[in-house]
């Protein structure tokens, strides 16, 4: 698994110290190290519930970006349909295909924006140099392409003059992706608090440090077994909930933003007029 080249030194520290526990069998410099096995069952409770809290607050993070995502690709499908059934042809005034590869590049825009990279080469395949070149400059690259789908709904609208029902319709899906954006940057931009992450780790180091001396003196030659095995469910626990506490992220197991992208690319594609 992915999270293993991430908690492979903690293993192989945690296997040290239990050999060395069981080399001592729990005497070090001629001082037995008595840790009463009382307090692991009643720590291990503790902590598990602190790492299911942990976790259910990273998957709630995770699980948000997702069906955010979801709208997004429902929203430019409906929005991409209706317009090319709606609105007036091209002949008429109206640049439907202009339309599908800015709402396109809104999508790139977005993804990159999340994951703070440089958007110039996707949005140079779908914009003209100029309007990259306009776009460049700005803070919020998707919340101007949405601008200008609106602007070129609304000059299509007033040319039709019985438009207005119509319009309050393809306005109503611009605006569920603006609000997809507004949800996407509050996860990006307010994580769960780094307090329980570092607090956490703590607990998880201290636990398993301390685990092979209260185990030693019951188990003796299985100490490092076990204590690796406890070691790496936990680890890995918390690395889990680091990765996907920030969906948007590049790590394997945060949300594949670059399949869900050319997922929706492909789709709205299918509707372009050449």
């Amino acid at each position: 698994m992915a999270e293993n080249k991430t908690i492979v030194p903690q293993l192989l520290v945690i296997l040290m110290v239990s050999m060395v526990a069981v080399l001592a069998r729990s005497h070090i410099m001629g001082h037995e190290m008595l840790v009463d096995t009382v307090l692991f069952p009643l720590a291990g409770v503790g902590l598990a519930i602190f790492l299911g809290l942990r976790n259910n607050a990273a998957y709630a993070h995770y699980v948000e970006a997702r069906q955010i995502w979801g709208r997004i690709l429902s929203a430019a499908r409906a929005l991409t349909s209706q317009v090319i059934i709606y609105l007036p042809a091209d002949g008429d005034g109206f640049e439907r295909k202009l339309f599908v590869q800015r709402l396109i590049a809104f999508v790139y825009a977005l993804r990159h924006q999340l994951r703070r990279t440089d958007p110039s080469a996707d949005l140079a395949r779908y914009l003209s140099a100029e309007e990259c070149q306009e776009l460049r400059g700005m803070q919020y690259i998707p919340m101007a392409l949405l601008d200008r789908l609106r602007l070129m709904l609304a000059r299509a609208g007033r040319k039709r003059g019985d438009g207005e029902p119509l319009l309050w319709l393809l306005d109503g899906q611009v605006s569920e992706l603006a609000a997809a954006v507004g949800g996407c940057e509050r996860i990006s931009n307010i994580p769960v608090p780094s307090a329980y992450g570092v607090l956490l780790h703590r607990a998880v180091y201290l636990y398993c440090f301390m685990l092979p001396f209260g185990l030693v003196a019951d188990l003796g030659l299985a100490t490092p077994l076990v204590c690796v095995l406890v070691t790496y469910t936990l680890f890995a626990l918390a690395a889990i909930a680091q990765e996907i506490s920030e969906p948007f992220g590049t790590d394997p197991n945060c949300l594949a933003l670059n399949a869900m992208t050319r997922n929706i690319e492909r789709s709205l594609l299918r509707f372009t007029i050449t």
